[in-house]
């Protein structure tokens, strides 16, 4: 669940660069077919690489490398690339406060949903990420002082329609229990979803920054974040600490940094070539690729109370994408 776009500044809103901006201000041009063929194909690919990213998390931990200690290294690799073709990113992030919290903000995404998607039911931790618009609304009120609408307000009503029906525990029936996070992989869902918001919101605040640094700033937040996270944890006992270099989990470790970096260059190609509402619609495909993996892998559970939940969630995201004079959001 990242940063998804190396230069996502125009966008905000699942899954920045390591998770980046995605939404942008819809633009009611039309644009030929031929020439959103390749733009289009390049999102869902994009899409496709989030939103499986849990199966190859999956397999490392199956090989001993927590999803925390693999988000730390995936990412070092993706930072040691970008670095390598533009030396002045580096310096670009050390030198500006501003690009600091991106770099936590992006760092807490990674993290969060990395680890979300490996313990958890892919499904459910998807659906309460795309929680975004809901807090998407808030933080914009509040960090970038955007007015409060009539429809923000009904997109944070319909987000928490689906998330309480998500939510909902199980076999309570009409019982007073709360629709509350009910285990860890939920809790790192929402956390995620939060977060991703706030990288957005700052990531608009930042559009004025080179992408370069934009984008070491959030792959470089999940080597920060995972790494301090990780360390402390596995210091306390609470999990591994990393295997020995094996060729195994190494390769895994290359080719997943490889994928995300491809993902990333081809969300670029496309946010470029294409309106920012169809971008947002095409981007929301990442919860179809996640759920369907998941449901063919055995990575979760497709029930009809989810379904109905998490078409609320996106009903939301949508309402954002076609709102005019709005920015939309992934």
């Amino acid at each position: 669940m990242d940063l998804r776009p190396v230069g996502g500044a125009a966008q905000s809103d699942k899954h920045g660069g390591a998770r980046g901006a995605r939404t942008i201000r819809p633009m009611p041009v039309p644009v030929p077919k031929l020439l959103t063929r390749w733009p289009a194909l390049a999102l869902l690919i994009n899409a496709m690489v989030w939103g499986c990213a849990w199966w190859p998390f999956r397999q490392l931990q199956a090989l001993g490398l927590h999803p925390l200690w693999a988000t730390v290294l995936v990412y070092t690799a993706a930072v040691g690339v970008i670095i390598a073709a533009r030396p002045r990113a580096l310096g670009q992030v050390l030198r500006t406060p501003e690009l600091w919290w991106l770099l936590l903000a992006a760092g807490t995404t990674n993290a969060a949903f990395n680890w979300a998607i490996v313990i958890g039911d892919v499904v459910r931790v998807i659906l309460l990420f795309y929680l975004m618009p809901l807090w998407t609304v808030l933080l914009a009120r509040l960090l970038l002082h955007e007015p409060l609408t009539r429809g923000a307000g009904l997109r944070v009503i319909v987000s928490l329609a689906g998330a309480a029906i998500v939510l909902w525990p199980e076999g309570h029936g009409s019982g007073v229990t709360l629709p509350l996070p009910q285990s860890l992989p939920d809790w790192l869902g929402l956390l995620g979803g939060f977060s991703f918001a706030l990288n957005n919101v700052l990531l608009r605040r930042a559009a004025h920054r080179p992408e370069e640094g934009r984008a070491v700033a959030m792959f470089g937040g999940g080597v920060v974040v995972a790494g301090v996270l990780a360390t402390t944890l596995a210091a306390q006992g609470a999990l591994p600490w990393p295997p020995l270099p094996a060729p195994s989990w190494a390769a895994g470790v290359l080719g997943l940094a490889l994928l995300f970096l491809v993902g990333n260059l081809a969300l670029q190609f496309a946010a470029a070539r294409l309106p920012a509402n169809v971008t947002s619609v095409v981007m929301l495909t990442e919860v179809v690729f996640a759920s369907g993996s998941a449901v063919a892998l055995g990575g979760g559970e497709m029930t009809p109370r989810l379904l109905l939940g998490g078409g609320l969630i996106v009903a939301a995201a949508l309402l954002a994408v076609f709102e005019p004079g709005e920015a939309g959001g992934h």
